[in-house]
């Protein structure tokens, strides 16, 4: 370790002369040796972005961090204060707030760097931004993973499928202990480091440095935190759209052998069929994660064993408020739109003026995790 620290002190010393030259500013102007020994060597040749650039993305995660952090907090208040709520399955809603809240409660520090044009939080507050990153996106991703196993199981199999309490409580425990190695390994510097990037106003795991130790990093830190939850994303939902169409099939097809128009009461005709509400919701939460994830997982995969020149760091930035994107909508996806909480939070901050409408007969019906696939067990 010593002697990789020693060959990025040596890179700033080569690049030295590039800053300032010619009178144009380049991006790590103004720092620090001990400064420019934690900044990939990729970094250095840059010139400084505009300041118009780093105003933009200051307001930019001003809004996300105001919409996150009020949404994911009333997730939290509403389900922690209400013990209707806190049901199995809507735990593993709760975590998943708690994972967006601490994922955008790192963002002052962002919108400090940017206001002050660079790295001014320095490496400590670089570490702390990216551990927290690290947490909350890893975090993220299994806990949705654990989320569509919970409806997987509560739609494929109604009678025995529900979650327990004790089984929510452990598979949060696992995410987080799962979590653990891959944020705190980088912050030690076991294996893996977290480092500056784009306009060095965040930070994240080092994916461009072209050592064997950094590519087989990016890629076990690829399967394990994208991959494995992707594909367990993707099996359970296909899995209760594949259920729900066969089900629905079956109710036609006897429908059909009774000559009657549906066997369902009280069917409204407008209203949409069960399966397309089911492939809607499971469709909804699939784009949001691929599109929140998968744009950060290819831009590793490119510094790490692509064409780095690519990584500009515009470019780089681009990613990251990707991730932050589904930090606003989640709480939206999954608890927000339920009638369940909007009625508690109805009654909690009447100023809210949210008028939704007060079904006394479905209070024995706590699930809210049902937000994800709206009238999915209706």
């Amino acid at each position: 370790m010593e002697n990789e620290t020693q060959n990025y002190n040596d890179y700033g010393a080569y690049f030295a002369p590039l800053r300032s030259s010619d009178g144009v500013k380049m991006l790590v102007d103004g720092l620090s040796s001990a400064e420019l020994a934690v900044i990939p060597e990729h970094w250095l040749p840059y010139t400084a972005p505009p300041a118009s650039a780093h105003t933009a993305l200051a307001l930019l995660y001003c809004f996300f961090t105001a919409a996150a952090l009020i949404g994911n907090g009333l997730v939290i208040f509403i389900f922690a204060t209400t013990k209707s709520l806190r049901t199995s399955s809507n735990l593993l809603i709760l975590n998943l707030a708690i994972f967006d809240f601490i994922m955008m409660a790192k963002a002052p520090i962002f919108i400090y760097n940017s206001a002050m044009r660079g790295f001014a939080t320095g490496a400590l507050g670089c570490q702390i931004f990216a551990v927290m990153g690290s947490y909350s996106g890893i975090g993220a991703s299994m806990t949705n993973a654990c989320i569509a196993y919970d409806r997987h199981s509560t739609i494929t199999r109604p009678l025995d499928g529900r979650l327990s309490r004790g089984k929510a409580l452990l598979m949060i425990a696992c995410v987080w202990i799962y979590a653990t190695p891959w944020s705190l390994m980088p912050l030690l510097n076991v294996w893996g480091r977290f480092v500056p990037e784009g306009y060095l106003t965040s930070c994240s795991f080092d994916y461009l440095s072209n050592t064997f130790d950094t590519k087989l990093f990016v890629g076990c830190i690829f399967t394990c935190s994208y991959l494995f939850p992707m594909g367990f994303i993707i099996y359970f939902y296909s899995g209760i759209v594949k259920q729900v169409f066969a089900h629905e099939a079956a109710l036609r097809e006897q429908a059909k052998k009774m000559n009657v128009e549906s066997l369902r009461s009280n069917q409204n005709a407008s209203a949409e069929s069960a399966e397309i509400r089911i492939a809607k919701a499971a469709l909804t939460v699939c784009f949001l994660f691929v599109a929140s994830w998968t744009p950060y997982g290819v831009m590793a995969l490119i510094g790490a064993f692509g064409d780095q020149q690519l990584l500009t760091p515009g470019v780089t930035m681009i990613p990251a408020v990707a991730c932050k994107t589904v930090a606003c909508i989640d709480p939206w996806v999954y608890a927000i739109s339920h009638p369940k909480y909007r009625q508690e939070l109805q009654r909690r901050m009447p100023w809210l003026q949210i008028r939704e409408p007060d079904d006394n007969a479905s209070t024995g019906t706590n699930n809210t995790t049902n937000s994800t696939a709206p009238a999915a067990t209706a």
